[in-house]
């Protein structure tokens, strides 16, 4: 299957074949050629609408699936965040996640190319959206996980039937070795940033500019882990830019959890270059990425909207999370509650302004996830005669 590459950082171009790095270190992403794109005439809500900017593949399945999620305007987090808020709920995809973006590209060309097996490395959502897809496409599904990953995403992976291996060792390592693993072995490793899945993942951004068209939100607020998400989204608006359907780029605002921060920390140095970090405890679990594979292309992004990265304490997620919940409808997963978080705190040191529109990207479902900040439940018990005096008084 031929799909064109290049290099954000040096330029070099290269083949879907030729693997998912360059010789100079950084990842690949797939070379579009935006000049002549234009907003789909067409009915069709999932990713697949921009398929003009998309591998040449036709999706079969649950890839037909992926994308097409809502754009909620939150009004009751507006004096929250000290702007107009939207939020891109993500835990609308077939698995809860915007992974499912990425996995329905990646597999889509898998099955194209006649690929008898797919795999990724993942701490859960990835995996579970991979052998999801997987199984639809009626391909095998190697998936390597951590070894502490929690049991119950463990068990929520299981349900797809793929094969598991529970991985003990460095995990950024991991990364690297699986796609020399899967080459070897005849099975295409569609990792975190890899230019498949980040192709897949860049239309979070399309589906936020259509939705804001012929304007753009002035600031996005996404969280990070390995990159590729935020890589993709960049990426996006970049090629909106030069297909003149956006006059700027919004600020793009990049948050982690303070217990695993190598991106932020790299941010705070003015470097170029991250450094990986021992990881700590934290509930933001699925985004604690000690070595990102695509660190430098968030800098490099973050860099280039004037936006920036930032890292937030469990106790704000937590607090984030709960508020999204009460003030927005929304139950998200602990990691993408750092999204609200981070809007706080670009709000008190003055990045977010009244007139600003932001969207805060919420990745994925809360319900995939043990509750760790459940709230108690005291509800009051009533004989069903006494049903009307009962609302009468508390209501």
């Amino acid at each position: 299957m031929d799909v064109p590459l290049s290099c954000y950082a040096c330029g070099t171009t290269a083949a879907l074949a030729d693997g998912a790095r360059c010789d100079c270190g950084e990842p690949y992403w797939v070379q579009t050629d935006p000049s002549t794109f234009e907003w789909p005439d067409t009915s069709e809500r999932s990713l697949w609408r921009y398929r003009a900017l998309l591998p040449d593949v036709t999706p079969a399945g649950l890839a037909a699936g992926a994308g097409g999620t809502p754009l909620v305007r939150a009004p009751r987090l507006d004096d929250d965040v000290g702007a107009t808020v939207h939020v891109k709920y993500e835990g609308a995809n077939p698995t809860g996640t915007f992974k499912d973006r990425g996995s329905a590209v990646g597999v889509a060309a898998g099955a194209a190319a006649g690929d008898d097996a797919v795999g990724t490395v993942s701490h859960g959502n990835m995996a579970r959206s991979m052998a999801a897809h997987a199984a639809s496409a009626g391909l095998d599904c190697l998936v390597l996980v951590p070894a502490d990953i929690p049991v119950e995403r463990l068990a929520l992976l299981a349900r797809y039937d793929p094969t598991i291996l529970r991985v003990e060792g460095d995990y950024g390592r991991l990364y690297r070795e699986s796609l020399r693993v899967g080459s070897e072995a005849g099975v295409r490793f569609v990792n975190s940033d890899t230019p498949l899945r980040v192709a897949g993942q860049g239309t979070t951004a399309l589906e936020i500019a259509e939705s804001f068209a012929p304007d753009v939100p002035d600031a996005v607020v996404l969280p990070v882990s390995s990159g590729g998400h935020a890589s993709g989204v960049w990426k996006a608006f970049r090629d909106l830019s030069a297909a003149d359907l956006v006059d700027r780029v919004p600020r793009l605002y990049f948050v982690q959890t303070s217990a695993c921060a190598p991106i932020a920390e790299a941010w705070a140095r003015r470097d170029d270059v991250v450094t990986p970090v021992e990881a700590g405890e934290t509930v933001a679990y699925s985004i604690a990425n000690a070595d990102p594979p695509s660190g430098n292309r968030v800098l490099a992004a973050a860099s280039e909207t004037d936006g920036g990265v930032l890292a937030v304490d469990d106790d704000a997620i937590l607090d984030a999370r709960r508020a999204l919940a009460s003030s927005a409808g929304l139950f998200v997963e602990s990691a993408c509650a750092t999204v609200l978080a981070g809007a706080r705190r670009l709000h008190d040191r003055g990045d977010l302004v009244a007139d600003d529109d932001v969207v805060l990207v919420a990745t994925g479902t809360g319900f995939t996830e043990r509750d760790l900040d459940a709230p108690g439940v005291d509800a009051e018990t009533v004989p069903l005669s006494a049903l009307d005096e009962t609302v009468a008084r508390i209501i």
